[in-house]
């Protein structure tokens, strides 16, 4: 028989026994910013090849826009607060990785002082740059550059997208 909410502690041995069984989701968190004339920040990790998003992974129990924030603070020295969500991306099960929620988040523009100050400070990053948009979008990775792009359409819209493996669902 199943327990009840009217025995507290049963019920909660027999959730705690579904959560254990139920999926789990790796999620990342990146950050879309741009300097005063426009060019998306971009950084380069040592730990994979080419450019990516400043960003990284959420840990346990992180909120997503947590994470972002946090990535930012510890990568780059980076304070910012985030004016939305830009884009939703579920990523099938590739090479030996599990599926996972990828969030973009909108951190708007940075003045030409704090884009001009910015530099790697931990070692997960060798180095950073600002590109335009068509120049960033030719630097990512495939599916992160789908993900770009839906993004950027997002920002001009104000209206997040969701995506998966970097398509828009219909």
């Amino acid at each position: 028989m199943r327990p009840t909410p009217a025995d507290p502690e049963a019920w909660n041995a027999y959730l705690a026994e579904g959560n254990a069984t139920q999926a789990r989701k790796r999620v990342s968190a990146d950050v879309l910013l741009r300097d005063e004339e426009g060019r998306i920040l971009l950084v380069k990790p040592t730990y994979k090849p080419g450019w990516d998003l400043p960003g990284g992974m959420a840990e346990a129990n992180e909120a997503p826009d947590d994470a972002a924030r946090r990535e930012l603070k510890e990568e780059l020295g980076l304070d910012v607060t985030l004016h939305g969500l830009l884009v939703v991306d579920w990523v099938p099960p590739h090479g030996p990785w599990d599926d996972q929620l990828a969030f973009i988040f909108n951190g708007g523009t940075l003045t030409r002082e704090k884009a001009g100050s910015l530099r790697p400070r931990d070692h997960e990053l060798s180095e950073l740059t600002f590109l335009a948009p068509d120049s960033a979008a030719r630097a990512l990775r495939d599916g992160l550059r789908r993900r770009f792009h839906a993004a950027m359409q997002s920002w001009g819209r104000n209206t997040p997208a969701y995506l998966h493996d970097g398509a828009t669902t219909s």
